[in-house]
Order: C-alpha cells, then structure tokens, then sequence
C-alpha cells in the first residue's frame, strides 16, 4: 500500500434505505431513494461531505427509465458541483464494485479526493403505479423480465431462454452433473445456502424480508413457493419487487482524518480484479464454471497478498444458486459458513444492478464490528461479469493504488474453445445441459435441452409440456438428464424437438 495517507482510498460513510409506502403515488422513485441513501452516507461519516464531492457514480436504473440520465440531476439535488460524473451504461449487478474499484484508483491516483457512488430501484412502487394507470396487475418480475427479453437473440427467444431466470439453470444443471451430486443433494446444497442467507437477512436492519426460512421451505415446491424455471423455485431466485437505494462516500485515509472521522471507523479498500464470460450464454465454453469467476477471485486475494484462511467475512453474489455455489467452490469457502452478509437477492431483496451496494453498506457495518477482511464478489448479466474486490479494518499491505484491474486476458487463457452454435440440426444429440420452464400457475410450459450435436456443435431444443414422460425424467432426479443421448427431430413449425432414447 501506498504509504501518503492522501493516495490510500477508505471507506468513511454508508447509507441505505427501504421504502414500504402504503399508497404507492407517495413512495420513492429510484432517484429519490438514491439521494436519501447519500443523505445517509454522508450522516454516517459525520455530515458535510456531499457538497464536497469529486466524483459521482450512479448505478444504472430501471425502474423510471424517463429519470435517465440520473447523475447529473442528483448531483445538483446534492449541492454538488464533481467534476466526474457518470452513470453505468446497464445496470449490471457487478457495476458498484466496479465504481468502488475506479474510485479506489482514482483517489490512488490523486484525482479526486471524496467520491460518492449510489444506486436505486423501486421497481415495486414502479409496477404498483402501473398497476393502478391500467387497472391490471403487473408484477415487479414480469417488469424485469421484459427489460431482459428485448436484448435476447431471436435463437434463444424461440426457446425460452430470455431472462437470467430462463439460463441460469442451466449452469444449476451443468454444475451439479460435474460436482457428482443426486438432483437432492444438489437442492440441498441450494436450499442450505439460502436458509443461512434468511438468517443474515433476518438480523440486518436493511434487508427487505425478515423471516427465516427453514432448508426444507426453500427446496419444496408450494403454493407460496411455486416452481420458477426447474430446479429453481421461487425461494431460490432473486427478489427485485423491491424499492431500495445504497451507497457510499470514499475518499483519502487523509482526507478522514482532517475531517476527524474516527479511526474504528474507517474502512480500507483493497485492489479488485475482473474478467468476463461472452455475453452470449450459448457462446460459452462450458457451463458447470466460469474461468473469468475464478480469475477474479483468485487475482484480488493474490493482489492483496491474502488467503482464504485470512478472510473473516464475504458476499458472494446470489441472484440464484449456481452463482455462489461456484464461487464457494472457487474459494473453498465451507458451506457452514454464511456466503452473505446483506442477506442475499432472495432475502436481502434484488435490486437489479445495485444490490452489491448493499453488500457494501453492510460489510463496512460489520467490519467496523471487528472482523478484519471482507471479500465481494459481484456478478452481472447472465453469470457473465466478474469483478472482486477487498476491504478491511486495517490497513491492507499489499494494496496499490492505482493498480489496473482488468484480467481478462489471464481469464481468456484459462478458457477452453467454445463450440460453434448452429441454429438447424436433425440428428443424434446430446444433453449438455437443460432446464424446465414454467407457468405461473406452475404448470410446464417446456423443457429447453442444450445439446451438442454428433461433430461438437451446440444447439437447442425443446421437450414439449405434453411429452409428459420426458419432462419427468429431466426434473425427477431418477438418473442424471446430463450427458444423455437422444435424437432432435424438427417439428411442423420450425421448432428442434429432442426425443429421448427408448
């Protein structure tokens, strides 16, 4: 670490907020649970810091999309004048790691000297208002999932595979096949995770569900807990009908001192790594890792000059199972040991791209209890960016400041080839990997076979709902659907239907 306490980049101020209101025309949009989420920031670190600003950093929102571009409307809500001022381009659940990570090296760099990074989302109060204007329900979910189905290839679309909530299963699947689990054991696993993430969420003040759910009340299909996209259900997957706003102040170890902030609390920031998978889930090479995942999370904890035996608490990021259950993997992290300190995107609520400013409130609230290392590691898009990064109570030795933080290159190496997707194919093929899609009601929409073809080609298919047999062998557990041989056959209407074996 750089010994000018002016160049070492701190954490000195978190803030985050819930709104709950009754009539939904009284609650926050996404630009006012920002500006209240720095209000609080700035409380935390003593008051006075946001008219001072450098930097502004904004989250990018979906809830109230005719607010874009937020950034600069906020800062001049704040009477600030930074001279930086950006809002990300998507919003993208490993965006406010990102922002700390340039932050951290701007003030490394003696650019800035208090930067401000914020998001917000109250897709709940969005949906609730639209509800109301047309008379209908409309859901939170569905809001989402149709922001993330207009950016899907028309290949994937006739499929199904439109939202994260359609693909990630399909790493679920690929995953628990390589791990050498039973579809019980893999669900276990699953359900165990999110049963420890009830808990932290049930403690943590900013958390928007607090009720522990028992393992056996995640994994087993109700009512309340209808099947989403096999093996997930409801439980299991992110929770966005929220309205919640985080963020956070980050300026100079110097900087807080002359400003008298305490030394308990003040939180150092470590060095980060990123690295990504091709934006097209079918480009990939495999689907049971992520060589990029790995990449950033070994190159931060090699960056600071860390183990995991060092590492007291972490946040591994939790839109839905398959993404922490590798990453604990990765880390060797014990499955005894909560993964979360918020609460997870289920408990802790799913605020889209911004929940991992959450983590950061709450990992600086813990830190500042004690413990001496924390480790976040951030996701986005469909399992596809990666970026880790570390914070302590003690200053990290081994940190840089500025220090670059794209990996991509070491994670591109680590890669295998991916195989070519063809859009046409009859013929014998094989699972790679799968999912079952479902209604509402929890009826069976389709099955969606990955499959690669007889010279190692990848492509798609479906199991129709009235192919009653097949689908139960995908979702029954009785063998492993994963590497099974059956035929892809073409259907009247263009579709690729894979027909199992006899």
């Amino acid at each position: 670490m750089a010994h000018d306490p002016e160049l070492i980049p701190v954490i000195v101020g978190v803030g985050q907020i819930n709104d709950r209101p009754v009539d939904p025309q009284a609650g926050l949009d996404s630009f006012g649970l920002m500006a209240a989420a720095l209000r609080a920031a700035d409380a935390d670190a003593g008051g006075g810091w946001l008219t001072d600003i450098d930097s502004l950093a904004v989250v990018d929102q979906i809830s109230f999309r005719k607010l874009n571009p937020i950034a600069p409307s906020l800062a001049e809500a704040l009477g600030a004048s930074p001279g930086h001022v950006e809002q990300t381009p998507m919003a993208s659940g490993d965006s406010p790691i990102l922002l700390l990570n340039e932050a951290a090296n701007r003030i490394g760099a003696g650019e800035i000297k208090i930067a401000a990074i914020v998001g917000g989302e109250a897709l709940r109060t969005a949906a609730q208002r639209a509800a109301q204007e047309q008379g209908t329900a409309v859901s939170a979910q569905n809001a989402s999932r149709a922001a993330s189905t207009r950016k899907a290839p028309n290949f994937r679309q006739r499929y199904g595979l439109t939202a994260p909530v359609d693909v990630y299963p399909l790493y679920e699947n690929a995953g628990r096949a390589a791990y050498g689990q039973s579809l019980a054991e893999g669900q276990r696993e699953s359900a165990e995770i999110w049963s420890r993430f009830s808990e932290v969420a049930d403690g943590n003040e900013g958390a928007w569900i607090h009720k522990p759910a028992s393992v056996d009340t995640i994994e087993t299909p109700t009512a309340d807990n209808r099947p989403i996209a096999f093996p997930y259900t409801k439980l299991m997957v992110a929770n966005s009908s929220v309205n919640q706003g985080a963020g956070f102040i980050v300026t100079s170890l110097g900087e807080a001192r002359r400003r008298g902030v305490a030394e308990d609390r003040i939180i150092y920031v470590g060095n980060g790594a990123a690295a990504h998978e091709c934006d097209d889930p079918l480009g990939r090479d495999r689907y049971d890792r992520s060589p990029s995942m790995d990449v950033s999370i070994l190159r931060t904890l090699d960056l600071n000059d860390v183990t995991v035996a060092d590492i007291d608490l972490v946040e591994l990021y939790s839109c839905f199972p398959c993404v922490p259950k590798m990453a604990r993997r990765t880390l060797d992290w014990p499955i005894e040991k909560p993964a979360t300190v918020f609460g997870g995107l289920t408990f802790g609520g799913g605020p889209i791209g911004n929940y991992m400013s959450h983590a950061v409130v709450s990992m600086v609230q813990r830190l500042r209890g004690g413990p001496r290392l924390g480790l976040l590691f951030a996701n986005g898009g469909f399992a596809t960016h990666n970026h880790t990064i570390i914070l302590g109570s003690e200053p990290i030795v081994a940190a840089q400041f500025p220090r670059p933080f794209d990996y991509q290159a070491e994670a591109d190496a680590h890669r295998g080839d991916a195989p070519p997707t063809i859009e046409t194919y009859t013929g014998p093929a094989a699972i790679e990997t799968y999912t079952v899609l479902y209604e509402r009601g929890g009826t069976v929409k389709h099955g969606v076979i990955v499959a690669r073809t007889t010279d190692g080609a990848r492509t798609l298919a479906k199991v129709p709902a009235e192919d009653s047999d097949t689908i139960a062998l995908l979702i029954d557990g009785q063998v492993e659907p994963v590497g099974m041989t059956g035929e892809i056959i073409a259907a009247a209407n263009g579709d690729q239907i894979w027909c199992r074996q006899n």
